[in-house]
């Protein structure tokens, strides 16, 4: 009858081979001998890598969201697998991402437990786009220790990265449930702005200009006319979504920063009843939605929004703010989100501006660059330091004196940290529009 070895004693075989020979090298006194010692090292690192699982025993998987929000961290996992065979005793995992997401940890080490080995990781969204997983990796040492294999899978996973919806909503519902007028169930306002609602019983305490005597006389009674705040404006926000744009202000780019503010303000105005509408720019324009509303308008906003990629080209204004007026069919509320680089390209935005002022109403969103005034702030105790602080100073004052051109020439400003840039402007919004200036 046959008798198969078990696998015990194949590994004692296989391994008492190498011994051996060591043993009988010594004993020979054949230690100084090179190819000897060559050989040894040979057989043993053969019998480690007999030994040691197989790439084909082994399964990588990578467990990840399938989209996540700008800025968002989310947990993920990394496991290996081993089907049959003696598993390692740990594994040591890495993995490829591109510059929209990053990994924490990027590679590290997990002990094998019950023929796996897992991995936890933080997948944080850098950038809005579409992210890429390109390669995970693991490797593992043999019983010996003296050889390691590797298995790369190239995935090319697509984690879209997209707007921090969430996070609009939520600041919406704060600002509703701080001042009700501008919740849900928005009422008329009414006592303010200059749109006729209806005629009402004149009561002590109205204002007497309010009486309409026309219809008092025809009536037989103190009448007064009843106003309320017009609906059904245009507001439009105009995105330059150029080189300077793209650069990270807080850790994320400005024009997350910008978009996301417009998101906010699309989602009051439409609740308001105003109607909404979204352009971007750079040298060229790319970007147009015209004035939308109803329930869905808010949803096709989103959706292109998240769309709009960043650029590496220059801003032209001219171009951009021109197309616009010519869509514009009536007065709006156009909303400005840009960066001043230098006193050139600022000339030609005020001169463009100056031509939408005509018609319309301005408002322009300036986001402060917090690092900038505190390099400005900061002691020098080099001369690179002050080098820096004279730059900071001056781009500072560039800005500045735009601001005030701006102000000069009756564009509303809203200025504030690029997290806050969303109330801010949502702030100004309302107040635009209890000041009956839309």
């Amino acid at each position: 009858m046959r008798i198969y070895p078990t696998a015990r004693t194949i590994f004692l075989m296989v391994l008492g081979a190498p011994l051996a020979l060591a043993a009988a090298l010594v004993s020979a006194r054949l230690w100084l001998v090179g190819p000897a010692w060559i050989a040894l090292v040979a057989a043993l690192l053969f019998v480690d890598a007999l030994l040691a699982p197989g790439r084909r025993r082994m399964q990588l998987t990578l467990t990840a969201p399938g989209s996540m929000a700008s800025g968002a961290i989310q947990p993920a996992l990394l496991q290996a697998s081993f089907t049959r065979g003696v598993a390692p005793g740990s594994v040591e995992f890495a993995i490829d991402l591109d510059d929209r997401l990053a990994a924490e940890p990027a590679h590290g080490r997990a002990r094998t437990r019950e023929r796996q080995a897992v991995l936890p990781l933080t997948l944080t969204a850098v950038r809005r786009g579409e992210g890429r997983v390109h390669r995970v990796s693991a490797r593992w040492r043999g019983p010996l220790g003296l050889t390691w294999k590797q298995r790369d899978d190239a995935l090319d996973k697509v984690i879209p990265v997209t707007l921090d919806i969430a996070a609009v909503k939520e600041e919406a519902l704060r600002l509703f449930s701080r001042d009700p007028s501008v919740g849900h169930r928005l009422q008329l306002d009414l006592g303010g702005g200059s749109d006729f609602h209806a005629l009402t019983d004149f009561r002590p305490g109205m204002n007497r200009r309010a009486i309409d005597w026309k219809q008092s006389a025809r009536h037989g009674a103190l009448l007064a006319k009843e106003f309320h705040v017009e609906r059904n404006h245009h507001i439009v926000a105009a995105i330059d979504t150029g080189r300077l744009m793209s650069q990270s202000l807080l850790g994320r780019p400005r024009l997350d920063h910008a978009l996301n503010a417009t998101l906010l303000l699309a989602y009051v105005g439409l609740k308001m009843g105003d109607k909404v509408g979204l352009f971007g720019f750079d040298a060229r324009p790319n970007v147009s939605s015209g004035v939308t509303s109803g329930p869905n308008a808010f949803g096709a906003l989103q959706r292109l929004a998240s769309k709009i990629d960043y650029s590496t080209e220059e801003t032209n204004y001219t171009l951009g703010l021109t197309q616009l007026s010519g869509q514009l069919s009536r007065r709006s509320l156009i909303v400005v989100f840009t960066d001043i680089a230098d006193s050139t390209s600022a000339e030609l935005m005020l001169e463009n501006v100056g031509r939408l002022l005509r018609q319309h109403l301005v408002l322009f969103v300036m986001m402060r660059d917090e690092e900038l005034e505190a390099i400005e702030r900061k002691a020098p105790e080099t001369a690179d330091d002050v080098s820096r602080a004279v730059v900071a100073a001056s781009l500072l004052r560039e800005r500045d004196v735009v601001v005030t051109r701006l102000r000069r020439m009756g564009v509303e400003i809203v200025e504030a940290p690029a997290d806050q840039i969303g109330p801010a402007l949502l702030a100004s919004y309302l107040d635009l529009k209890r000041r009956d200036l839309l």
